[in-house]
């Protein structure tokens, strides 16, 4: 039991302790822009398409990508089977599908600002699982990044009680995303991020054609849906994932997961900018709070 808590806690944190390179830097950066945007993408969608369809449509194309690239055809043996499907269910299949339903309800930066959450929730589990607490400078970007997260929802959460089932669905997602996380890293430790993000897919495309099928009645294949539809599944979800992955197996789970707290940036701008929401001037603190702990979460286990 000792010896599977250490291997649980050397996967939370990856195979790189020290503090972010500029390549994670990098990739950090360009994985929160791709996910950010998706919200605006997903609205976009949604004009004609269903959530169903969307979620089952955009793991469809993302696997399309993967597939295309030899190095990620790889098989999984059987005694990870079980990790890949619950991963799969939680990480891809889960919250793409809630993400989708709740923007019939909440608006994308709304959506976007709830993401924020991901650190948190990963941080929170991560202890749990591994029955060790955060370094101290780790709590103290925990807890300033809530803090901007706070900042970031306040000025919408006032009106949260007519949206409180689309509030909902996307925690639900970030609560998944967060334990997903922690499955990720092993895997990728073992496999390599391709062949992960292709079975990550796979597994999903199957969860979810369901709901798509059930979907195609209500859809309607108007031409701005089918775009955003388009960049969705083959950036938003194939190609960003695979590089998010690669990151994820080497920072460990919750260093990977302050992309959470990147997230909501990108959502705020497209949002105001493409669907012309307002945001806030206390938002715009919430943003530069919500850097600050991510700069603090980002440092290395040794400092």
């Amino acid at each position: 039991m000792a010896d599977d808590r250490r291997s649980l806690a050397e996967s939370v944190e990856g195979t790189a302790t020290g503090d972010f390179r500029l390549l994670d830097w990098g990739q950090l950066a360009l994985s929160a822009v791709i996910f950010g945007s998706s919200f605006l993408w997903i609205a976009l969608a949604l004009r004609s398409l269903s959530p169903g369809l969307i979620a089952f449509g955009r793991v469809v194309l993302g696997a399309a990508v993967v597939v295309a690239i030899p190095a990620a055809r790889k098989a999984i043996a059987r005694p990870d089977w079980a990790r890949m499907v619950v991963a799969s269910v939680l990480g891809m299949a889960a919250p793409v599908f809630l993400f989708a339903l709740a923007e019939q309800r909440v608006s994308s930066a709304l959506t976007g600002m709830l993401v924020a959450g991901i650190p948190v929730m990963t941080a929170a589990v991560a202890a749990i699982l591994t029955r060790t607490l955060p370094s101290r400078p780790r709590v103290a970007g925990l807890a300033v990044g809530f803090a901007g997260i706070v900042l970031l929802a306040a000025p919408e959460m006032g009106s949260a009680g007519a949206q409180a089932v689309g509030v909902l669905m996307v925690l639900a997602g970030v609560l998944s995303y967060s334990i997903a996380g922690i499955l990720y890293a092993p895997l990728q430790q073992t496999y390599g991020s391709m062949p992960v993000t292709l079975w990550l897919l796979l597994l999903g495309m199957v969860f979810l054609a369901p709901l798509g099928l059930i979907g195609m009645p209500s859809s309607s294949f108007e031409a701005l849906s089918v775009t955003a539809l388009l960049i969705l599944g083959i950036i938003g979800t194939g190609a960003v994932w695979g590089l998010f992955v690669g990151l994820l197996g080497r920072v460990g789970a919750v260093r990977a997961s302050l992309v959470g707290y990147l997230i909501p940036i990108v959502a705020l701008i497209l949002g105001v900018l493409v669907l012309d929401e307002s945001v806030a001037i206390i938002q715009v603190l919430g943003v530069l709070v919500a850097i600050a702990g991510g700069y603090l979460v980002s440092r290395g286990t040794e400092t």
